[in-house]
Protein backbone atom coordinates (compact mmCIF):
# COMPACT_ATOMS: atom_id res chain seq x y z
CA UNK A 1 0.00 0.00 0.00
CA UNK A 2 1.35 3.22 -1.09
CA UNK A 3 1.58 6.16 1.44
CA UNK A 4 2.86 9.51 1.13
CA UNK A 5 3.20 12.72 3.63
CA UNK A 6 2.99 15.79 1.41
CA UNK A 7 4.66 17.84 4.44
CA UNK A 8 7.34 16.03 6.83
CA UNK A 9 9.64 18.46 7.66
CA UNK A 10 8.00 20.81 10.04
CA UNK A 11 6.97 17.26 12.77
CA UNK A 12 10.23 15.56 11.51
CA UNK A 13 12.91 18.08 10.77
CA UNK A 14 15.40 14.71 11.42
CA UNK A 15 15.33 14.08 14.94
CA UNK A 16 12.70 11.61 14.75
CA UNK A 17 12.25 8.98 12.84
CA UNK A 18 9.58 7.33 10.05
CA UNK A 19 10.45 3.80 10.69
CA UNK A 20 7.18 2.85 12.04
CA UNK A 21 5.46 4.18 9.40
CA UNK A 22 7.48 2.82 6.58
CA UNK A 23 7.01 -0.59 8.13
CA UNK A 24 3.12 -0.53 7.34
CA UNK A 25 3.39 0.56 4.04
CA UNK A 26 5.37 1.67 1.06
CA UNK A 27 6.23 5.07 2.22
CA UNK A 28 7.22 8.29 0.44
CA UNK A 29 8.30 11.35 2.74
CA UNK A 30 8.05 14.70 1.01
CA UNK A 31 9.43 17.49 3.15
CA UNK A 32 7.51 19.71 1.59
CA UNK A 33 5.04 19.81 -1.33
CA UNK A 34 4.27 22.93 -3.66
CA UNK A 35 0.23 23.44 -4.75
CA UNK A 36 1.02 22.45 -7.85
CA UNK A 37 2.66 19.06 -7.42
CA UNK A 38 0.09 17.78 -4.99
CA UNK A 39 -1.63 15.52 -7.52
CA UNK A 40 1.36 14.52 -8.79
CA UNK A 41 3.33 12.87 -5.54
CA UNK A 42 -0.15 11.34 -4.22
CA UNK A 43 -1.70 10.15 -7.35
CA UNK A 44 -0.45 6.56 -6.68
CA UNK A 45 -1.45 7.12 -2.62
CA UNK A 46 -3.89 5.06 -1.06
CA UNK A 47 -2.72 7.06 2.18
CA UNK A 48 -1.79 10.72 2.26
CA UNK A 49 -0.43 12.61 5.19
CA UNK A 50 -0.65 16.00 5.18
CA UNK A 51 -0.24 18.78 7.91
CA UNK A 52 -0.92 21.95 6.26
CA UNK A 53 -1.01 21.28 2.61
CA UNK A 54 -4.61 21.38 1.80
CA UNK A 55 -6.50 18.32 0.07
CA UNK A 56 -9.55 20.61 -1.65
CA UNK A 57 -12.49 18.91 -3.35
CA UNK A 58 -10.37 19.43 -6.93
CA UNK A 59 -7.64 17.91 -5.49
CA UNK A 60 -9.53 15.15 -4.16
CA UNK A 61 -11.34 14.09 -7.42
CA UNK A 62 -7.78 13.73 -9.22
CA UNK A 63 -6.98 11.30 -6.44
CA UNK A 64 -9.05 8.20 -7.12
CA UNK A 65 -6.82 5.73 -5.61
CA UNK A 66 -7.02 7.55 -1.93
CA UNK A 67 -8.92 6.02 0.86
CA UNK A 68 -7.28 7.32 4.04
CA UNK A 69 -5.76 10.89 5.25
CA UNK A 70 -4.04 11.54 7.98
CA UNK A 71 -3.48 14.57 9.07
CA UNK A 72 -0.73 15.59 11.28
CA UNK A 73 -1.94 17.59 13.57
CA UNK A 74 -5.26 18.53 15.73
CA UNK A 75 -6.77 21.16 13.06
CA UNK A 76 -8.03 19.94 9.59
CA UNK A 77 -9.62 22.90 7.79
CA UNK A 78 -7.17 23.28 5.54
CA UNK A 79 -9.53 19.42 4.30
CA UNK A 80 -12.64 19.26 2.67
CA UNK A 81 -14.26 16.83 4.89
CA UNK A 82 -17.08 16.88 3.59
CA UNK A 83 -16.15 15.49 0.06
CA UNK A 84 -14.02 13.30 1.30
CA UNK A 85 -16.66 11.69 2.96
CA UNK A 86 -18.89 11.27 0.20
CA UNK A 87 -15.62 9.50 -2.11
CA UNK A 88 -15.43 6.96 1.11
CA UNK A 89 -12.04 8.67 2.34
CA UNK A 90 -11.63 8.53 6.28
CA UNK A 91 -10.21 11.67 8.01
CA UNK A 92 -8.14 10.99 11.06
CA UNK A 93 -6.41 13.72 13.29
CA UNK A 94 -4.15 13.83 15.87
CA UNK A 95 -6.06 15.07 19.17
CA UNK A 96 -4.43 15.78 22.14
CA UNK A 97 -0.70 15.61 21.24
CA UNK A 98 0.61 18.98 22.33
CA UNK A 99 -1.70 19.97 25.10
CA UNK A 100 0.96 20.76 27.50
CA UNK A 101 3.62 22.38 24.94
CA UNK A 102 0.00 24.71 23.84
CA UNK A 103 -0.61 25.76 27.66
CA UNK A 104 3.02 26.45 28.24
CA UNK A 105 3.40 28.82 25.42
CA UNK A 106 0.59 30.44 26.26
CA UNK A 107 2.20 31.20 29.22
CA UNK A 108 5.67 32.31 27.40
CA UNK A 109 3.94 34.64 25.77
CA UNK A 110 2.19 36.35 28.52
CA UNK A 111 4.55 36.71 30.95
CA UNK A 112 6.92 38.13 28.35
CA UNK A 113 3.80 40.40 28.17
CA UNK A 114 3.76 41.04 31.64
CA UNK A 115 7.63 41.36 32.49
CA UNK A 116 8.96 41.81 29.03
CA UNK A 117 11.71 39.29 30.31
CA UNK A 118 14.01 39.66 26.73
CA UNK A 119 13.63 43.06 26.20
CA UNK A 120 14.76 44.26 29.70
CA UNK A 121 17.70 41.32 29.18
CA UNK A 122 18.66 43.37 25.65
CA UNK A 123 18.53 46.56 27.87
CA UNK A 124 21.24 45.04 29.79
CA UNK A 125 23.67 43.83 27.52
CA UNK A 126 23.28 47.37 25.69
CA UNK A 127 24.86 48.83 28.74
CA UNK A 128 21.72 50.43 30.28
CA UNK A 129 22.13 48.71 33.69
CA UNK A 130 25.34 49.84 34.05
CA UNK A 131 24.71 53.23 33.35
CA UNK A 132 21.70 53.50 35.75
CA UNK A 133 22.14 55.73 38.29
CA UNK A 134 20.15 53.61 40.58
CA UNK A 135 20.24 49.87 41.25
CA UNK A 136 17.49 48.79 38.85
CA UNK A 137 15.60 49.96 36.34
CA UNK A 138 12.44 48.88 33.94
CA UNK A 139 11.25 50.10 30.40
CA UNK A 140 7.93 48.56 30.48
CA UNK A 141 5.24 48.38 32.99
CA UNK A 142 5.57 45.35 34.97
CA UNK A 143 1.97 43.05 35.39
CA UNK A 144 1.45 40.96 38.60
CA UNK A 145 -0.93 38.20 37.40
CA UNK A 146 -2.44 37.47 40.91
CA UNK A 147 -6.19 38.98 41.37
CA UNK A 148 -6.38 39.51 37.83
CA UNK A 149 -9.27 37.62 35.26
CA UNK A 150 -8.38 35.68 32.61
CA UNK A 151 -11.08 34.74 29.82
CA UNK A 152 -10.95 31.60 28.40
CA UNK A 153 -12.67 31.32 24.69
CA UNK A 154 -12.83 27.88 24.03
CA UNK A 155 -12.80 25.30 27.10
CA UNK A 156 -11.52 22.49 25.76
CA UNK A 157 -8.52 20.21 26.88
CA UNK A 158 -5.98 22.74 26.35
CA UNK A 159 -8.73 25.32 27.56
CA UNK A 160 -8.96 23.84 30.35
CA UNK A 161 -5.25 23.13 31.44
CA UNK A 162 -4.71 27.02 30.46
CA UNK A 163 -7.29 27.41 33.73
CA UNK A 164 -5.61 24.91 35.78
CA UNK A 165 -2.37 27.18 35.30
CA UNK A 166 -4.05 30.82 35.79
CA UNK A 167 -5.41 29.46 38.81
CA UNK A 168 -2.29 28.40 40.02
CA UNK A 169 -0.67 32.40 39.37
CA UNK A 170 -4.22 33.37 41.47
CA UNK A 171 -5.74 34.57 38.87
CA UNK A 172 -10.19 34.11 38.25
CA UNK A 173 -11.14 32.39 34.83
CA UNK A 174 -14.14 33.21 32.54
CA UNK A 175 -14.70 30.40 30.50
CA UNK A 176 -16.44 30.71 27.05
CA UNK A 177 -17.88 27.52 25.13
CA UNK A 178 -20.38 26.28 22.81
CA UNK A 179 -21.14 23.63 25.66
CA UNK A 180 -20.80 23.66 29.72
CA UNK A 181 -18.96 21.15 30.98
CA UNK A 182 -19.55 20.24 34.97
CA UNK A 183 -16.42 22.66 36.15
CA UNK A 184 -17.53 22.50 40.07
CA UNK A 185 -14.26 21.48 41.26
CA UNK A 186 -12.75 24.61 39.97
CA UNK A 187 -12.18 27.52 42.48
CA UNK A 188 -12.82 31.23 41.43
CA UNK A 189 -14.33 30.39 37.82
CA UNK A 190 -17.81 31.01 35.96
CA UNK A 191 -18.97 30.57 33.09
CA UNK A 192 -19.62 33.30 30.76
CA UNK A 193 -21.24 35.32 27.46
CA UNK A 194 -18.63 36.25 25.37
CA UNK A 195 -19.34 39.59 25.84
CA UNK A 196 -19.04 39.64 29.02
CA UNK A 197 -15.43 37.83 29.23
CA UNK A 198 -14.39 40.46 26.76
CA UNK A 199 -15.25 43.37 29.25
CA UNK A 200 -14.38 41.49 32.37
CA UNK A 201 -11.01 40.07 31.42
CA UNK A 202 -7.43 41.04 31.38
CA UNK A 203 -6.27 38.64 29.76
CA UNK A 204 -8.26 36.62 26.87
CA UNK A 205 -6.65 33.74 25.61
CA UNK A 206 -8.18 31.87 22.73
CA UNK A 207 -7.69 28.05 22.17
CA UNK A 208 -11.34 27.51 19.98
CA UNK A 209 -10.92 25.56 16.90
CA UNK A 210 -10.88 27.58 13.39
CA UNK A 211 -14.93 27.03 12.08
CA UNK A 212 -17.53 29.24 10.41
CA UNK A 213 -18.64 30.17 13.73
CA UNK A 214 -15.47 31.29 14.66
CA UNK A 215 -13.55 32.85 12.09
CA UNK A 216 -13.33 36.45 12.41
CA UNK A 217 -14.70 36.22 16.08
CA UNK A 218 -12.41 38.94 17.03
CA UNK A 219 -12.84 41.65 15.38
CA UNK A 220 -13.62 45.99 16.06
CA UNK A 221 -16.47 45.65 17.51
CA UNK A 222 -15.35 42.49 20.00
CA UNK A 223 -11.89 44.61 20.62
CA UNK A 224 -13.87 47.69 21.28
CA UNK A 225 -15.49 45.69 24.51
CA UNK A 226 -12.01 44.99 25.87
CA UNK A 227 -10.54 46.84 28.39
CA UNK A 228 -7.41 48.94 27.41
CA UNK A 229 -5.20 47.06 30.05
CA UNK A 230 -5.76 43.57 28.52
CA UNK A 231 -3.81 41.34 26.86
CA UNK A 232 -4.64 39.39 23.93
CA UNK A 233 -3.09 36.03 23.37
CA UNK A 234 -3.84 33.50 20.14
CA UNK A 235 -2.29 30.09 20.04
CA UNK A 236 -4.95 28.26 18.02
CA UNK A 237 -5.72 29.91 14.77
CA UNK A 238 -4.67 32.89 12.79
CA UNK A 239 -8.26 33.62 11.11
CA UNK A 240 -9.64 33.58 14.63
CA UNK A 241 -8.62 37.12 14.94
CA UNK A 242 -8.98 40.33 11.57
CA UNK A 243 -5.43 41.45 12.21
CA UNK A 244 -5.88 44.94 10.38
CA UNK A 245 -8.66 45.54 13.26
CA UNK A 246 -6.23 43.65 16.04
CA UNK A 247 -3.26 46.25 14.31
CA UNK A 248 -4.82 49.12 14.55
CA UNK A 249 -6.37 48.96 18.37
CA UNK A 250 -2.93 48.03 19.56
CA UNK A 251 -1.94 51.47 17.43
CA UNK A 252 -3.88 53.33 18.84
CA UNK A 253 -3.84 52.30 22.94
CA UNK A 254 -7.09 50.40 22.76
CA UNK A 255 -5.21 47.17 24.08
CA UNK A 256 -2.37 46.82 26.14
CA UNK A 257 -0.91 44.11 24.15
CA UNK A 258 -1.14 40.73 22.23
CA UNK A 259 0.85 37.65 22.19
CA UNK A 260 0.08 35.80 18.79
CA UNK A 261 1.62 32.16 17.76
CA UNK A 262 -0.40 32.08 14.88
CA UNK A 263 -2.05 34.12 11.59
CA UNK A 264 -3.69 34.27 9.22
CA UNK A 265 -0.70 33.82 6.59
CA UNK A 266 1.89 31.39 7.55
CA UNK A 267 4.34 32.47 6.65
CA UNK A 268 3.25 36.00 6.66
CA UNK A 269 4.06 38.69 3.90
CA UNK A 270 6.67 40.82 5.01
CA UNK A 271 3.99 43.68 5.05
CA UNK A 272 1.75 41.87 7.74
CA UNK A 273 -0.02 44.84 9.70
CA UNK A 274 0.90 43.28 12.95
CA UNK A 275 4.72 42.91 12.53
CA UNK A 276 6.85 45.22 13.86
CA UNK A 277 4.09 46.84 16.43
CA UNK A 278 6.17 47.42 19.48
CA UNK A 279 3.01 45.73 21.92
CA UNK A 280 3.03 42.89 19.57
CA UNK A 281 4.62 39.64 20.19
CA UNK A 282 4.39 37.05 17.44
CA UNK A 283 6.13 33.83 17.33
CA UNK A 284 6.52 31.31 14.24
CA UNK A 285 3.83 28.83 15.47
CA UNK A 286 5.82 26.80 17.26
CA UNK A 287 3.47 26.24 20.55
CA UNK A 288 3.18 22.67 18.83
CA UNK A 289 7.02 22.13 18.13
CA UNK A 290 8.38 20.93 21.15
CA UNK A 291 10.39 17.65 20.27
CA UNK A 292 8.32 15.98 23.30
CA UNK A 293 5.00 16.97 21.24
CA UNK A 294 6.23 16.36 18.08
CA UNK A 295 7.18 12.61 19.27
CA UNK A 296 3.68 12.12 20.27
CA UNK A 297 2.10 13.24 17.27
CA UNK A 298 4.32 11.02 15.32
CA UNK A 299 3.21 7.72 17.88
CA UNK A 300 -0.58 8.85 17.36
CA UNK A 301 -0.44 9.21 13.51
CA UNK A 302 1.18 5.48 13.46
CA UNK A 303 -1.70 4.47 15.86
CA UNK A 304 -4.29 5.92 13.54
CA UNK A 305 -3.10 4.51 10.73
CA UNK A 306 -2.93 1.04 12.24
CA UNK A 307 -6.51 1.65 13.37
CA UNK A 308 -7.58 2.36 9.94
CA UNK A 309 -5.84 -0.98 8.68
CA UNK A 310 -7.23 -2.91 11.33
CA UNK A 311 -10.73 -1.53 9.95
CA UNK A 312 -11.56 0.61 13.43
CA UNK A 313 -10.33 3.72 12.25
CA UNK A 314 -9.83 6.37 15.37
CA UNK A 315 -9.94 10.02 15.87
CA UNK A 316 -12.64 9.97 12.69
CA UNK A 317 -13.29 13.72 12.12
CA UNK A 318 -15.81 13.15 9.12
CA UNK A 319 -18.05 10.51 10.18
Amino acid sequence: MNLVVLDGYTLNPGDLSWDNLQQKGNLTVYDRTPLQDIVERAKDAEAVFTNKVPLNADTLGKLPKLRYIGVLATGYNIIDVAVAKQRGVVVSNVPGYGTDSVVQMTFALLLELCQRVQRHSDSVSKGKWSRSPDFCFWEYPLVELSGKTLGIIGFGDIGQRVADVASAFGMKVLGYSRTHTDQSHRRNFSWASLDELLEQSDVVSIHCPLTPATQGLIHAGTLAKMKKSAFLLNTSRGPIIVEEDLADALKRGQLAGAGLDVLSAEPPPSDHPLIGIENCLITPHISWATREARSRMMEKVVANWVAYLQGQPIHVVNT
